[in-house]
C-alpha cells in the first residue's frame, strides 16, 4: 500500500491583512511597467484575486512571509485593499517553495479563466481584465481539451506558445507525450518546431489517421523523409536515455581518477615532458566532467 500523500498547505483559504504579509523581494518600476503586471493588476481590479497568495506560518509578531504572489500583493496594495486571500504552507515547505513553483503563464491563465467562468464571472469582464478579445477567453478555457495529462505535466512549467496545443491535438495521446518529450529534450517549445514534429509523424499516429496530413510549406515527399528521420532520432534518443545515468557515473569516476593522477607532481612532470597533448586532454576532462556540467 502506498504511503499517504503529504499535503503541503492548509486547505483553508484565509483572509489575511495585507500589511501583515512580508514580501521576500522588491517590486521595481520596471516590473510594474511591464505588460504582465498590468494584466494582473487589471484582473484583480475587475475580477478579484482568483489564485490565493502562498505564505508561511505566522511568526511571533503575527506576520507572514510571502512565498508566491508578489505581483498580486503589490497590486492589492496599490489598489488600497486591506485583505488578501492566502494559503499557508508548512514550515518545511517555505525554503523550497519558490524553486518548485514556477507555473507556465499560458497554463496558469487557462486555470484562472476556467475557475473564473465556473464562479459566474462574465467572459466579457475576464477579457477586459486580461486585455484580450472575448472569443479568446472561451478558447483559453478549452486550452487543454484533448491534451494528454502526461503532456500537460511536462508543459505546465515551460514557456509554451499556445498554438502548440492545437498542434498536439492532431496527434494520438501517446504521440503527444513523445512529441513533448522531444521538445523538452531540445528545449524548444516554439510552434514552428511543433509543426515540424507533426510533419514528421506517421499517418497512423495522428488523432484522425484517415484524414490526409497537411502542413503548410512541406511537401508529401519532405514529410515522408522527415518521418524516417524522426523515427531514427527517437530510437537514438531512447538508446542514449537508457545508458545516460551509467555513462555519467563512469565519466565522473574517471575524471576523479584523472584529477588525482595529474595532481601527482611526478606524474604531471613526466606527462608534461613526454605527452603534452595527453595531459592537456586529461585537464580538459577534469575541468569539464562534473555532475553539474553533464546533467
Amino acid at each position: 500500500m502506498n504511503p499517504p500523500v503529504h499535503i503541503s498547505f492548509a486547505q483553508e483559504v484565509l483572509e489575511l491583512p495585507v500589511g501583515a504579509i512580508l514580501p521576500l523581494r522588491p517590486i521595481t518600476a520596471r516590473i510594474t511597467s511591464s505588460r504582465r503586471y498590468g494584466r494582473i493588476a487589471t484582473s484583480i481590479k475587475e475580477v478579484g484575486v482568483i489564485e490565493p497568495l502562498a505564505v508561511t506560518k505566522s511568526n511571533r509578531d503575527g506576520r507572514y512571509m510571502l512565498l508566491d504572489g508578489h505581483l498580486r500583493l503589490h497590486a492589492l496594495k496599490e489598489q488600497s485593499s486591506h485583505i488578501a486571500p492566502c494559503i499557508v504552507a508548512d514550515d518545511d515547505e517555505a525554503f523550497t517553495y519558490n524553486k518548485r513553483v514556477s507555473r507556465l503563464a499560458t497554463v496558469q491563465e487557462h486555470y484562472m479563466i476556467a475557475r473564473a467562468l465556473e464562479r459566474g464571472v462574465p467572459a466579457k469582464m475576464i477579457a477586459a481584465a486580461l486585455g484580450i478579445d472575448e472569443k479568446h477567453v472561451l478558447r483559453r478555457r478549452n486550452l487543454l481539451d484533448g491534451i494528454s495529462p502526461e503532456a500537460v505535466e511536462i508543459l505546465k512549467e515551460k514557456p509554451v506558445n499556445a498554438q502548440i496545443f492545437d498542434i498536439l491535438r492532431r496527434l494520438k495521446p501517446h504521440k503527444q507525450f513523445a512529441a513533448v518529450e522531444l521538445m523538452a529534450s531540445m528545449n524548444n517549445f516554439t510552434a514552428s518546431y511543433a509543426r515540424a514534429i507533426l510533419a514528421a509523424t506517421r499517418q497512423e499516429d495522428l488523432a484522425k489517421p484517415d484524414k490526409v496530413k497537411k502542413v503548410a510549406g512541406v511537401t508529401s515527399e519532405q514529410m515522408a523523409r522527415m518521418e524516417r528521420e524522426l523515427e531514427t532520432l527517437n530510437r537514438d534518443f531512447r538508446a542514449r536515455e537508457a545508458t545516460f545515468g551509467d555513462d555519467v557515473l563512469q565519466l565522473v569516476l574517471a575524471s576523479r581518477y584523472l584529477q588525482r593522477l595529474i595532481e601527482n607532481k611526478n606524474v604531471a612532470t613526466y606527462l608534461e615532458a613526454r605527452h603534452t597533448d595527453l595531459i592537456a586532454e586529461f585537464r580538459t576532462i577534469v575541468s569539464a566532467s562534473t555532475l553539474d556540467s553533464v546533467a
